[in-house]
């Protein structure tokens, strides 16, 4: 893993609503999240898009994640499907079913791993998506 900073804990109280800091190890990004708003929701809230999004109420895995550091507080079921409770236990979850209860460190696990190692550009490749192939479109 990265060298990292370390995060704050401290809670950061905005318009009545207690906010704590969020960062993406990947990009070093943060946002603040309030504690009555999921991880996924309040990066939307601010128009960031570090964290994956699919379908926003844990049927897809898009957003599943890893706390690194700090502490969540689930707010809905954790989809088995795409999160085995072996892998709740080591801090694993999808980002729209946690809201934070101190500063944190998430990584993204799954889709953005891929994006940040895709090559762009003329060396770039068609690669194989989690949702299926893709195709290169057709001549008409």
């Amino acid at each position: 893993m990265n060298s990292t900073k370390p995060v704050s804990t401290a809670a950061v109280p905005v318009d009545g609503a207690c906010r704590h800091p969020v960062r993406l190890t990947q990009t070093g990004e943060t946002y603040d999240c309030a504690e009555s708003e999921t991880l996924l929701q309040g990066m939307l809230r601010l128009g960031r898009k570090g964290i994956p999004v699919g379908c926003v109420n844990g049927g897809c895995g898009i957003c599943k994640i890893s706390v690194c550091a700090g502490s969540v507080r689930k707010v809905g079921a954790m989809s088995r499907a795409h999160v085995s409770a072996e892998e709740e236990a080591r801090g694993i979850c999808l980002a729209c079913r946690v809201s934070p209860l101190q500063g944190l460190e998430v990584e993204v696990v799954g889709k953005m791993k891929k994006a940040l190692t895709y090559q762009w550009g003329p060396v770039a490749s068609p690669r194989s998506d989690a949702a299926g192939d893709f195709e290169q479109p057709k001549e008409t």
